[in-house]
């Protein structure tokens, strides 16, 4: 059975961040590091000139408050000094020199202000999700949420429904670690959703602060392409079982794929000073894999209009422009050109996550679509795993 999906909202992070303001950042905190000289060619291949964050620069590379006392704290350093012997002016001297020096913030500094913004951009989104689908909150029957770099318990689907607010009686789905597949599974599972009842109104939020991953004091090549690629994002929208004015794709299937074995190379690790976001040079090549899973998903699907079929819009996240290059080299020759130029666009102002199908969605909406331009939507995230799905527009 078919789902509508009306437009997505999309709120960018507020304060822009320049790919030069980033390096000179990186170069003064790591001017030997081995990858120092070619810093200027590594960001420039990003492609990437600004992102928006929910939270200024400065925010992530301040240091963290208590200084070198933060363990023992002030009172117990006191009382060492003194009973080795210090004068009471050697200790204020010493306590002073330990409290003015630089630590990395905490797990708590670093996520506890995002996650105040994810609830925020989060609302926003949904409102204006709302809006747009000509719907109140009240008429929210399920709620899916996710945001993968702010760990909270409860999350954002509570903190929403308490935000908007939504009827006592509204299902909550929370899923925190779809992380960059959020926007496609979630779309999916609004699939199944409104055919058990086409009567839902499904809405889904996705907020992710992936500006939190910004680790200073890493100084792996690996991190300094973090810094470069990541942008905070809140998106929304409304799924629903019955087309209505509003609506302007109808989504017709959903295709799942994960490959064994591949869980290290893209992953959240949370450790003292925050999450960190590690990746696999492996990587990919194999989210290539998931690629041509999903075009044999297609060519089957289609099998009895091979030479007439093609989509008309690929709204693709594959993680990187590398695998969007690999898609274009591999789709069927027949294929018209052009069909990830949504795609790169939203690329060109930094890697959303979870947000990025929606961010994509909403550029090719903007852009004006034809009714019956066919569209596929896909995204991997780390697992790794592949979410797609296809539809026409209305």
């Amino acid at each position: 059975m078919a789902a509508y999906l009306c437009p997505p909202a999309v709120i960018h992070g507020e304060h822009a961040v320049t790919t030069n303001q980033i390096v000179a950042e990186v170069r003064d905190r790591h001017p030997h590091a081995n990858w120092a000289p070619r810093i200027d060619g590594i960001a420039a291949s990003t492609g990437i000139e600004s992102r928006g964050w929910m939270l200024p620069l400065e925010t992530a590379v301040a240091p963290g408050r208590g200084g070198g006392l933060r363990t023992v704290g002030a009172g117990r350093a006191q009382q060492a000094l003194a009973r080795d012997g210090f004068t009471p002016e050697e200790v204020d001297r010493a306590i002073a020199a330990l409290e003015a020096m630089d630590t990395p913030q905490t797990v708590q500094e670093r996520t506890g202000p995002a996650w105040e913004a994810v609830q925020s951009y989060g609302e926003r989104a949904a409102r204006g999700a709302l809006q747009i689908a000509g719907l109140d909150a009240s008429d929210v029957d399920c709620l899916i949420t996710s945001h993968s770099t702010t760990p909270a318990l409860p999350g954002l689907d509570v903190a929403l429904a308490n935000r908007l607010p939504l009827r006592n009686d509204v299902l909550l789905l929370p899923a925190t670690q779809w992380a960059c597949i959020a926007g496609t599974r979630s779309l999916a599972l609004a699939m199944d959703l409104v055919a058990a009842d086409p009567d839902r109104v499904v809405l889904v939020v996705i907020a992710e602060a992936l500006s939190t991953t910004y680790q200073p004091a890493d100084d792996t090549l690996e991190s300094l392409i973090v810094r470069l690629l990541f942008a905070d994002t809140a998106v929304a929208a409304v799924v629903t079982g019955r087309q209505r004015r509003e609506s302007v794709v109808r989504l017709d299937s959903a295709w799942h794929h994960t490959l064994p074995g591949t869980r290290d190379l893209h992953r959240l690790e949370t450790r003292e000073d925050g999450t960190h976001f590690l990746m696999d040079r492996r990587g990919p090549r194999a989210v290539q894999e998931t690629v041509t899973a999903m075009w044999e998903w297609l060519r089957v699907r289609y099998q009895d209009d091979p030479e007439s079929w093609h989509p008309d819009v690929l709204l693709a996240h594959p993680g990187g422009t590398r695998v969007l290059e690999y898609m274009e080299q591999t789709m069927p020759d027949a294929w018209p050109s052009g069909l990830l130029d949504h795609s790169r666009a939203s690329y060109a102002s930094g890697n959303r996550g979870g947000a990025a199908v929606f961010d994509i969605m909403r550029r090719a909406h903007d852009a004006g679509q034809r009714p019956g331009d066919r569209a596929v939507l896909y995204a991997a995230a780390p697992g790794l795993t592949a979410t797609a799905l296809e539809g026409e527009w209305l």
